[in-house]
């Protein structure tokens, strides 16, 4: 990488650097080689650009940098997940996760260092909010979440071949991902072109707290990709006391947009639903989910509880949460419990703030 002042070549666009080569007296193909390292082939530096001539690439050296979120340290848990914490090049710390299942396995990354969004169960939110990610650095954890399982410093497997073992992307790590939301498109276009890693959107998912005029934008922009709404809980009265954005745009707003979502798409969305002690997991709470749920095809995930320092919450014990899950499938829903994994290295849902 070079120098932090000039402009970082992964937010150009490839007509962009053909521009660059041509204006410097080089040829028009050079962009392509270029756009290849960058995106799919394996390279943390100008100089893994192989087939360039030394010239051409001193001369990017010279007028560009080239930012990645280098992998730095991985934990692996008990279960087989495992967690890598990224270091970026201002320093900030950012985490994503490999959860792992049988032969395949879902990576969980972040859009954001830090969130604004503040939500009461979530380590993430308690940071408040630094940064917005670049494309570049959502794209490498993507492929840097693969590698050693030993803790402590490392170096990442990178290669276009790690699209065969990824079964699901999910936009669940730190951050608001509709907050930074052309960088998480341009992120998701780029790990599926064929240019990039090749990947079926239809294994990617992006879940958001639910901004009404994001969810709008989304269903104008037709996504190909999978939504999700963390919900958590099914009244105003409740989802202010956890989620501290829903005071500005409280269901209602929800509610509208994501009936526009639907009518624009015809997609079904996911719902996502943590279950904490005696606070949402009565009856009382299953029927009002229930009633939320009425006005569109959904399917709800029911998420296990992870313990965050602060919070105040607890998870909800396995006779109310059977008994929570009954009632909504006994309504015909569709109902999914997700168990968490990686909670003994802080890498389940809600755990993630880039420790030191």
């Amino acid at each position: 990488m070079s120098g932090n002042h000039t402009p970082d070549i992964r937010e150009l666009t490839r007509t962009e650097i053909e521009q660059f080569f041509l204006l410097n007296g080089g040829k028009k193909f050079r962009a392509q080689q270029v756009y290849d390292w960058l995106w799919r082939k394996p390279c943390r530096s100008f100089d893994d650009m192989t087939n360039l001539s030394r010239e051409s690439r001193a001369l990017l050296q010279e007028n560009f940098s080239y930012h990645r979120a280098e992998p730095e340290i991985r934990q692996k848990s008990s279960d087989g997940t495992v967690k890598t914490r990224f270091r970026l090049h201002d320093g900030l710390l950012i985490e994503g996760v490999l959860i792992p299942s049988g032969n395949r396995s879902t990576v969980c990354i972040s859009s954001q260092v830090g969130c604004a969004l503040g939500c009461k169960f979530c380590a993430t939110g308690q940071l408040g909010f630094t940064r917005n990610l670049t494309t570049g650095e959502i794209l490498d954890q993507v492929t840097g979440t693969f590698g050693g399982e030993t803790s402590g410093p490392l170096t990442t497997r990178e290669d276009t071949s790690i699209s065969e073992s990824i079964s699901n992307i999910v936009f669940m790590g730190m951050g608001e991902p509709f907050l930074n939301y052309e960088n998480v498109l341009n992120a998701i276009e780029k790990i599926t072109s064929p240019e990039g890693l090749g990947m079926s959107p239809q294994r990617i998912t992006v879940s958001s707290v639910g901004i009404p005029k994001m969810i709008r934008k989304m269903a104008d922009d037709d996504p190909k990709y999978h939504f999700a709404l963390s919900l958590h809980a099914p009244t105003d009265a409740k989802r202010d006391q956890v989620i501290p954005f829903n005071l500005k745009h409280p269901l209602m707003e929800v509610s509208e947009a994501l009936k526009y979502y639907v009518q624009k798409t015809g997609k079904r969305f996911t719902i996502e639903y943590i279950l904490f002690g005696n606070f949402n997991d009565s009856m009382e709470d299953a029927r009002d989910l229930a009633l939320f749920c009425r006005s569109f095809p959904v399917k709800v995930n029911i998420i296990e509880y992870n313990p965050v320092q602060n919070s105040g919450f607890s998870k909800s014990n396995p006779a109310r949460t059977k008994a929570f899950v009954d009632f909504l499938e006994k309504r015909n829903m569709i109902v999914n419990v997700r168990l968490s994994k990686g909670k003994d290295i802080d890498a389940a849902c809600g755990q993630l703030a880039g420790k030191k």
